[in-house]
């Protein structure tokens, strides 16, 4: 077995608050797997050793909410057609990575192009990008938010939706998106306004688990996000205005939420003067009580996955996802520890937490190496020049 060892690393393994000074982990090259990791490995004549001179490796950030075929220059992606959409995603894949993220979940594609995206990945036709869990187009309402050109599929009925999702998991959907709510960006409704029903998100949530895929629920208001939880979704994406029987029913159910905070607050500091007057609006209406109701729900026990949304306006890919972190702490209250853990969390949502999100024995080598200690201060993560390793390999 050839291996790569890295020495003298100091290395948060994303499990323990504790840094291991000095560690050393060894991956297997072929697997690219870590198959050791101890104060000392002793190299076999053919292993590579990568002295990290005493700086930080951390498990590489999963971001479980992205639209890599969106633009955050803009509020839709536009006119662009599938060839300049698929060009741009690619690169926005890759902006993704180089921040340190190394597992992304698509949450609705235009043109559904992350499905053919993430095939030429695993096939090994595009590199240097992050690892991709594609949702292909999301589902929505006729007129609900996402219905616009190549963006969403629109159901208007529980057999809609079944004939709907079943295409979309023949075609090679990882996960579902469904919208339960309206949204910020969408100028024809508001975050108070239930979109798809109870008996449709059931039959998503039913076809979807039958296939063993996870079911995440645009619900930014009520009665969306009680509508999407008692239809059994995963995960609730923004969760704006979450209220405390829901929170209640979220932490019995073990449903995630995934707020989102960097794409609220870029729409509210940098849209005031360039985004249409009632999308700036709708988010910095809601802003105050996001904070607030994401905050009660933590500090009662509900599972908070890192995510972004990146693509959204001011939303950009190649930052957000550690400035997220920063929010967590400095916003929602968290230890620097409790934010790194929302990206293991997205690993556990994602049902990946196997085989990724962490630093540990049999599990690949997906981690980021940085100059100072992500535990004392959470901004060490938004380093520009670190190295960025998928399974063993440097890619960064």
């Amino acid at each position: 077995m050839h291996r790569k060892i890295f020495k003298n690393a100091n290395i948060f393994d994303g499990v323990h608050e504790d840094v291991f000074k000095d560690f050393s982990f060894a991956v297997d090259v072929e697997t690219g797997k870590i198959t050791e990791i101890a104060q000392k490995i002793s190299p076999a004549a053919d292993d590579e050793v990568i002295d990290v001179n005493h700086k930080f490796v951390a498990p590489g950030l999963i971001n479980a909410h992205t639209h890599i075929t969106s633009d955050p220059n803009i509020s839709t992606g536009g006119d662009k057609d599938v060839v300049e959409t698929t060009v741009d995603a690619i690169k926005a894949l890759r902006a993704f990575l180089k921040s340190g993220c190394t597992y992304v979940r698509q949450c609705g594609a235009r043109y559904g192009i992350d499905i053919p995206i993430k095939r030429l990945i695993t096939e090994g036709k595009i590199d240097n990008v992050p690892h991709v869990m594609a949702s292909g187009k999301a589902f929505t309402m006729t007129g609900g938010h996402g219905d616009y050109a190549n963006g969403g599929n629109v159901v208007d009925s529980p057999d809609e939706m079944r004939k709907k999702i079943r295409e979309g998991l023949k075609a090679g959907a990882d996960c579902i998106k469904i919208m339960a709510s309206g949204g910020v960006m969408s100028p024809g409704d508001f975050m108070d306004e239930a979109q798809l029903t109870i008996d449709e998100m059931k039959v998503a949530v039913y076809e979807a688990h039958n296939k063993h895929k996870i079911v995440a629920a645009h619900a930014e208001g009520n009665p969306g996000i009680r509508n999407a939880i008692e239809a059994g979704v995963d995960s609730i994406e923004h969760g704006f205005y979450v209220d405390d029987e829901e929170i209640a029913m979220m932490k019995e159910r073990g449903t995630y939420i995934v707020p989102t905070i960097i794409a609220a607050a870029s729409v509210t500091e940098k849209g005031k003067e360039t985004l249409p007057k009632w999308e700036h609006q709708k988010m910095a209406n809601a802003m105050d009580d996001a904070y607030t109701n994401v905050k009660k729900a933590y500090e009662n026990g509900v599972n908070i996955a890192l995510g972004t949304d990146a693509g959204t306006p001011y939303n950009y890919f190649d930052m957000t996802t550690p400035k997220e972190l920063e929010m967590m702490v400095d916003r929602i209250g968290m230890s620097e520890f409790e934010a790194y853990r929302t990206s293991y969390k997205a690993a556990e949502l994602m049902k990946i937490d196997d085989e990724y999100g962490s630093i540990e024995k049999d599990k690949y080598a997906d981690f980021i190496i940085i100059d100072d200690n992500p535990m004392e201060d959470i901004k060490a993560v938004q380093q520009t020049d670190k190295e960025v390793y998928i399974s063993g390999r440097k890619e960064f």
